[in-house]
């Protein structure tokens, strides 16, 4: 079987073991979701409610079972199988594709945020979410979860024809803007979380691509200016090399691959929303550190610029997008075919049709992440094979 096929394969089974389990699964960082935190609830926000995410994001034993945290829904996952099965029925006319897609997208708009406080749509985690730069209860809106639920509800809206899903997708916007943006030691940009300070690239360049992509649909001028400032920012921070660390606290300066497609890909986005020139040399000085130092000869996508690992399917996953949607040159296309063809080998674990998360030097982690994992290689294997059918003229 040649590796299209081996692409398609897997994206199928990938998509019915996680529709098996009604697209329920657990999260590198739900352990806050133990019922030991029910019963102690203030220890969430403390140094032991940190290092207890780390531990079980950590550990290759999967110690939720025995810590009673249990497996739910992500706005986040649920988006990407939806944009996932938006590829497919795209490459095939399946309307078994479209029909599960309209059932997810119906699921996302009953899980919105509290709508008194937070009046425009936006979106959280299902878990407490306890980090170095600040805490995150559940159910409060962050800007990645919003944005990737509003692109899966406004392409699904269209594609159904459904005004309340195109809606809430360009409500978003709203809530980016009126919420998330903040001019802070003499930066301007969107905020991870409301009411925090934390500069994050990837999360300030997201949300201004989507202020872009609604500043198109709504002929909205103003949050056409916005956009291009907050990608200024974040431009003009960009390294000489083409690099961007991860963000400006100094626990955020790393660089790291995912993260930096996140980048190119949200760059990539504005351009094209507003038909820009402006970030032309950016990204394509991006786009060549990209290439230059997240890839290793044997195809594996490395997760930092100086550091194969940890091998992660996150990477790869980003890795299709970054490559074909910014990219698109044939070395590019070499680039994705061979790394596709590395995880397929390396990663895929074939009895339980689903990827390891991480492989490290010590050690192998194969607990089922669903929204980090299994829901990133459905959408990003779905992209690819309706891409490569639309440039080979065949299904």
């Amino acid at each position: 079987m040649n590796i299209n096929d081996q692409v398609k394969e897997i994206a199928f089974n990938v998509f019915l073991s996680a529709q098996g389990s009604a697209f329920a699964g657990y999260d590198p960082f739900d352990g806050l979701n133990s019922s030991f935190f029910d019963l102690f609830p203030g220890l969430r926000k403390t140094t032991l409610g940190l290092a207890w995410i780390q531990l079980h994001k950590r550990s290759p034993v999967n110690l939720r079972p025995i810590c009673i945290v249990p497996k739910k829904r992500n706005p986040k996952g649920i988006a990407l199988f939806i944009l996932g099965l938006l590829e497919d029925f795209k490459r095939t006319g399946d309307a078994v594709f479209l029909s599960e897609a309209v059932k997810l997208g119906d699921w996302l708009l009953t899980q919105r945020c509290n709508t008194v406080q937070w009046p425009h749509t936006c979106w959280g985690y299902h878990f407490d979410w306890n980090a170095r730069a600040f805490y995150v209860p559940k159910g409060k809106p962050n800007v990645i979860t919003t944005i990737y639920v509003a692109q899966a509800l406004l392409a699904l809206g269209k594609q159904v024809k459904r005004a309340d899903f195109s809606h809430a997708a360009l409500d978003a916007a709203n809530f980016i803007v009126n919420t998330l943006y903040t001019e802070d030691q003499g930066r301007k940009f969107f905020a991870y979380i409301p009411g925090e300070t934390a500069f994050v690239h990837n999360a300030s360049l997201w949300a201004a691509a989507w202020v872009a992509v609604v500043a198109k649909e709504t002929s909205n001028t103003h949050y056409t200016q916005l956009a291009l400032d907050v990608a200024r920012q974040s431009v003009a921070e960009q390294a000489a090399d083409g690099s961007w660390v991860y963000g400006a606290r100094h626990h955020h300066q790393f660089i790291d691959g995912f993260h930096t497609g996140y980048n190119l890909e949200a760059l990539h986005t504005l351009r094209t929303a507003l038909n820009t020139t402006e970030f032309d040399a950016a990204i394509t000085k991006g786009l060549d550190y990209y290439r230059a130092h997240f890839f290793d000869e044997d195809g594996a996508a490395k997760y930092y610029h100086n550091n194969r690992y940890p091998l992660d399917m996150h990477s790869v996953a980003q890795a299709v997008f970054t490559l074909l949607r910014v990219g698109g040159t044939e070395r590019d296309w070499a680039q994705v075919e061979k790394t596709l063809e590395w995880s397929l080998n390396e990663m895929y674990v074939p009895a339980k049709q689903q990827f390891f998360y991480q492989k490290t030097p010590r050690f192998n982690n194969g607990i089922n992440y669903i929204r980090w994992t299994q829901a990133w290689v459905y959408y990003a294997f779905a992209f690819y094979n309706r891409i490569k059918a639309e440039t080979d003229g065949t299904h």
